[in-house]
């Protein structure tokens, strides 16, 4: 088991927080004046020394030396880092001594008589040297009772070590400054001054202070190099202090397996995760260990790499984790290279993202070589398949050893320099751990190897670039050949996408390059191509943006700004860019013991039996409630009588309806009731109608149980039929007592017996035996209430439609229907056609699509709309009576008459016009309704019947809206009047809206809703009927009809527009409507004008709603008359 690592958090009180973060902020904040006034000392030493005298105030050295700017400038970094040995420095050396010399003075002014003297003495403090001692005062106690806020310790012994090497250094600067005094020039009178001044200028102190007052002064530059000497001292010391901290490098095996399984039980979208399994990163895991930070511990740098690895829930823990870790020893916390959902975890917990730059992903399934964009990467793999290159995609477990072995040792034979990379290398090509790494290798036409590129594991269904070499003489294009390769190899291998390089400020070079750039955007760009003749900036850049990958961002997250400067460089150390410490200050190497060959044998092993376990897809256990429980217990119970639960066959001889069928005849008994409660079989009013004992068998549904201890009834159902069986005990047959124990309500069972009749005369089949068809494991809904939430018929359909016979009876109604609809056209020699559902133009009605994209051919789609345009080009090539009844899909809303997906009928008939296609749509509705009901009405939800057999009436568009307005509304109206109408009467109109538009409104706001009987509204204005003909008698109308009846709009037929000039002007008009943002609007479909253009005769079409045409006849809503019904998922809102 992975060690425990949840650590025993300082629980400072926030107010001692408080009081630690301004302490370090106060003294950055002198650091900083110190380093500035080191520069403005040389312009204006007046100004430096009145800011500095001004901030002694606060006990710090505030006159600039290098030793000064060095010592508050790693003191400030103590302090920020809650280092205690900081905390007792700046109390006992800076603040201690003059709060204890500020009380002695004024002991001595309030007990001491003689007040000259101690003016003589100077004993005299001044406003700012009270102030001074206030300061001290308050910092001393603040300080101390805040050290819980500075958990960070240092081993026993540092500081003595630390204070030799400082004591030493200023000792040497001393010495040497006063043996340089006896060469050089200088104002000073005696042995005394010459050893204060040397003591002075070493200790970065005034030479004019007490207690090492010095009469006279050296040479300015002497009093710089003597700062400087001690200044290297004052370094050295605090490099030996840091050495001195303890870090305990070694990690366990186990926690290496325990970070492997955190990153296969929770894979992240994160592709550098698997690079926490850096054999240089320690590990800190959340309390819970399901989550983990991996990092470095690099020149005082606690740097994490990528995000949190393990349960996104669990990270908040496994940072803090972190965080108290690193305080504890005193380490800089930052973070390289996360994400953006990584940054937002580390910035919860205060520390800061800046962006680094991005990472380049490739989407193997949108990836492809066409398009002018990638012709430099198509010219790029042309060449080395000219010369015979292959490539071979293989996981590295599946890769001989031998061969394996060489291609590491070639990766190293073409490696140029160190092997670099902290954040996104694993450093450990061919290793044995790495079972699942994608080794990406090409090979000349002799075989050789020239390229390789290697990727270690991203989750389940990505990859992630570890190394990419290539040999000095391979031919160029082959790494391209190599990538292109792999994501072919990728598509078919469950590999969706590919991380690639990191491009460090990607943004900047991408927007100083752009036209238009700012001048700082074209100068930071400048910049960076300087940079990038030392490091691979712009090469790594432009070498992923050829491969048009999605580009991620990475971040650095740092806690404090003052600390950047050692973060970067802890950063540039980590990623070879920068020369590491001495080994002198060097940790020890992470975990050793996993080098060794036996210790790596075993631990490979582990790793594979792990990834075996975890990466194997079990299914998931599900979790039963009591009832589905005690069911699923039942099949047990069945098995164990020596009966199966789901045979392959049961015993049927008849069905149900039939059964019943043949029990009419039956009388009901003339004798005496048999004790167990039923008529003797043979109780009949006429010779040869009672069935013989063992000749039916059925089988149903068991929808109700009544046990009356000798007797058991049982009503089983089969479609809309039902029959009572009855189980008596005198009858051996049957087994009562495993029926009592394994059925229940929903089973389906088979019963054999004969037909007989119970004592109050209900019609039975008398069971000589039984057996089960079908265990029925969810149970039905109450027996009394059933499905009464909508939503629920809807979600269980089928279980609506086993129990409820009039949702079986809409069913069979809708098929009879349909039937009724595709017979009627077949006998008036109409042919049925498929047309495609697929399509790449959406036309032939003004509706919103749905879309849709094929990979085969990296193309997008629709779903049709409607198959008008396709029927049409059938009609031209001669077809002259066609017609499809299938399924359209429109993008739009959902309610009691729409559905996303629905069932249409659209007819074309040669030579008709849209008067014949209003005769035969009346015909095909009245010869559904005679198919549905045996007569031809329609049966409202209320009850009421409506004849459909009589004359339906015609009504013009402009007639049917001055009627319901009360004023007449022609063609020729003025857009006036039309807009006042619409003002009076609340109807919302734009003005862009066209006189055809503004009538359409008025026509669906007050006519369409409210008609009841069916009713043809003729005649609508042309501009909103783009594919139908001219009125032959107004051109400002177009022929054609919509059917209305109850509220709702039936079908539609035209008069067809066959002018293919006419045809393409309306279309173009469609497409700038589409253009200017309507989605409803029409594309131009050059195959479908062509076609036209070829000549289609005269022809009359025809569109109704099957759906909506069969909820007129039974008065249901949509949702009751199709089998599913689009429902919204259940769990969202």
């Amino acid at each position: 088991m992975p060690r425990s690592t949840s650590l025993s958090r300082t629980s400072a009180p926030p107010w001692a927080e408080t009081v630690a973060s301004w302490a370090g902020r106060i003294v950055q904040a002198v650091a900083f004046w110190l380093v500035l006034a080191l520069v403005l000392l040389l312009f204006a030493p007046g100004f430096v020394r009145t800011v500095s005298d001004w901030l002694a105030v606060l006990n710090i050295p505030t006159f600039p030396s290098v030793f000064s700017v060095v010592l508050v400038g790693v003191i400030a970094s103590g302090l920020l880092r809650r280092q205690r040995a900081a905390l007792w420095f700046v109390v006992i050396v800076w603040q201690f001594p003059v709060a204890v010399l500020g009380l002695a003075v004024g002991l001595l002014w309030v007990f001491d008589e003689d007040k000259q003297a101690l003016r003589a003495d100077g004993l005299v403090l001044s406003p700012l040297e009270i102030a001074s001692w206030v300061v001290a005062v308050a910092a001393v106690v603040l300080l101390i009772a805040a050290r819980s806020a500075f958990p960070a310790r240092v081993s026993k012994g540092a500081w003595w070590r630390a204070i030799l090497v400082l004591v030493g250094g200023v000792a040497v600067s001393a010495l040497l400054t006063l043996l340089l005094l006896e060469v050089f020039p200088h104002t000073l009178h005696g042995m005394r001054d010459r050893v204060n001044w040397s003591l002075s200028v070493a200790l970065g102190l005034k030479p004019s202070d007490y207690p090492l007052h010095a009469d006279g002064s050296g040479p300015g530059w002497l009093a710089l190099v003597a700062g400087l000497i001690s200044a290297l001292a004052l370094v050295l010391a605090i490099a030996v202090f840091m050495r001195s901290a303890p870090h305990d490098a070694k990690v366990e095996a186990a926690d290496e397996l325990a970070v492997r399984k955190l990153l296969l039980e929770h894979p992240s979208d994160d592709s550098l995760e698997y690079f926490a399994t850096r054999w240089d990163r320690s590990v800190i895991f959340s309390q819970d260990q399901r989550a983990a930070v991996t990092y470095r511990v690099i020149s005082g740098v606690c740097l994490a790499a990528g995000d949190p690895i393990g349960d996104k829930a669990s990270w908040p823990d496994a940072i803090e984790q972190w965080r108290a870790h690193a305080r504890r020893f005193g380490w800089v916390p930052a973070v390289l290279s996360t994400s953006e959902l990584g940054a937002k975890a580390y910035q919860a917990v205060d520390l800061h993202p800046i962006a680094l730059g991005d990472e380049a992903i490739i989407n193997t399934r949108t990836f492809t070589l066409d398009g002018p964009a990638m012709r430099s990467v198509r010219h790029a793999v042309a060449r080395p398949e000219r010369e015979g290159y292959r490539v071979l995609v293989r996981r590295q477990a599946e890769i001989p050893a031998d061969e394996l072995a060489a291609l590491v040792a070639a990766a190293d034979e073409w490696r140029h320099g160190e092997e670099r990379g902290f954040s996104m290398s694993l450093s450990r090509l061919g290793d044995a751990a790495d079972p699942r790494e994608m080794i990406v290798s090409a090979h000349d036409a002799d075989g050789n190897p020239r390229g390789l590129l290697s990727f270690v594991p991203w989750g389940r269904r990505g990859l992630s670039l570890d190394v990419m070499r290539r040999h000095p003489q391979a031919v160029s294009g082959v790494t391209e050949l190599m990538v292109t390769e792999l994501v072919a190899a990728g598509r078919g291998t469950g590999i969706d996408r590919i991380s690639m390089n990191f491009a460090m400020f990607r943004g900047s070079f991408e927007q100083g390059a752009r036209i238009g750039a700012t001048p700082v955007q074209r100068f930071n760009r400048r910049v960076l191509l300087i940079a990038s003749r030392f490091w691979q900036l712009d090469s790594l850049y432009k070498s992923n943006e050829k491969y048009l990958p999605d580009w991620k961002p990475r971040l650095l997250c740092f806690q404090n700004a003052g600390q950047l400067t050692q973060i970067i460089f802890a950063v540039g150390q980590a990623e070879g860019f920068l020369p590491n410490a001495p080994s002198l200050f060097h940790r020890r190497d992470r975990s050793p013991d996993l080098h060794r060959p036996e210790v790596s044998a075993a631990f490979a092993e582990a790793v594979r039996a792990q990834e075996t376990a975890l990466l194997t897809v079990s299914a998931p256990t599900r979790r039963l409630t009591e009832q589905q429980a005690t069911r699923h217990a039942k099949l047990g119970v069945l098995r164990a009588a020596g009966m199966e639960p789901y045979p392959v066959a049961v015993p049927r001889t008849v069905s149900i309806a039939e059964a019943v069928r043949r029990g009419v005849p039956l009388g009901r008994a003339q004798d005496a009731p048999l004790p167990d409660g039923a008529a003797p079989a043979g109780a009949s009013t006429s010779p040869g109608d009672v069935a013989t004992r063992g000749d039916l068998s059925v089988v149903g549904r068991v929808v109700r149980l009544r046990d009356h201890g000798g007797v058991i009834f049982a009503d089983l159902r089969e479609g809309v039929d039902e029959i009572q069986v009855m189980f008596t005990a005198d009858r051996p047959g049957p087994d009562l007592g495993l029926w009592r124990r394994a059925v229940d309500l929903g089973d389906q069972v088979s019963v054999t017996g004969d037909l007989t009749r119970s004592r109050r005369g209900e019609l039975s089949l008398h069971a000589s035996a039984w057996q089960m068809a079908s265990k029925a494991l969810t149970s039905p809904p109450d027996k009394h209430r059933g499905l009464a939430d909508a939503e629920a018929k809807v979600r269980l359909k089928h279980m609506e439609l086993a129990l409820d016979t009039r949702t079986a009876q809409i069913l069979r109604g809708r098929s009879a229907a349909v039937k009724s609809l595709r017979d009627s056209l077949a006998a008036r020699d109409f042919i049925e056609v498929e047309t495609p559902i697929l399509q790449r133009v959406h036309g032939g009605a003004n509706a919103r699509p749905f879309t849709t994209h094929i990979n085969a051919y990296d193309l997008d789609l629709y779903l049709r709309i409607a198959p008008e345009l396709f029927l049409k080009r059938l009609a031209i090539g001669g077809v002259g009576r066609v017609f499809e009844l299938g399924r359209n899909f429109r993008n739009e809303g959902v309610d009691a008459t729409h559905n996303p997906e629905f069932t249409s009928l659209e007819a074309y008939q040669a030579y008709g016009d849209y008067t014949t296609m209003r005769e035969l749509t009346r015909d095909l509705i009245v010869e559904a309704a005679i198919a549905v009901h045996g007569e031809p009405v329609s049966r409202r939800a209320d009850g009421t019947v409506v004849r459909l057999d009589g004359e339906w009436p015609v009504r013009t568009v402009h007639g049917a809206v001055s009627e319901a307005v009360g004023q007449e509304v022609t063609p020729d109206t003025p857009m006036a009047t039309l807009q006042a109408i619409c003002e009076d009467r609340g109807v919302h109109f734009t003005p862009d809206m066209t006189h055809g538009a503004i009538v359409t409104e008025l026509y669906d706001a007050f006519v369409e809703g409210q008609t009841v009987e069916p009713t043809f509204y003729t005649d609508f204005p042309l501009e909103t009927s783009p594919l139908t003909r001219t009125h032959r008698r107004d051109p400002r109308l177009a022929e054609r009809w919509d059917l209305v009846a109850f509220g709702a709009e039936l079908g539609t037929a035209y008069s067809e527009l066959i002018d293919p000039v006419d045809q393409r002007d309306r279309l173009t008009q469609q497409s700038l409507l589409a253009a200017a943002g309507d989605p409803e609007a029409m594309e131009v479909d050059e195959e479908f004008l062509s076609a036209l253009e070829f000549a289609m005769p005269p022809t009359g079409g025809l569109g109704i709603g099957v759906d909506r045409v069969y909820m007129m006849l039974i008065g249901a809503s949509i949702r009751e008359t199709l089998a599913f019904p689009f429902v919204r998922p259940s769990g969202r809102g």
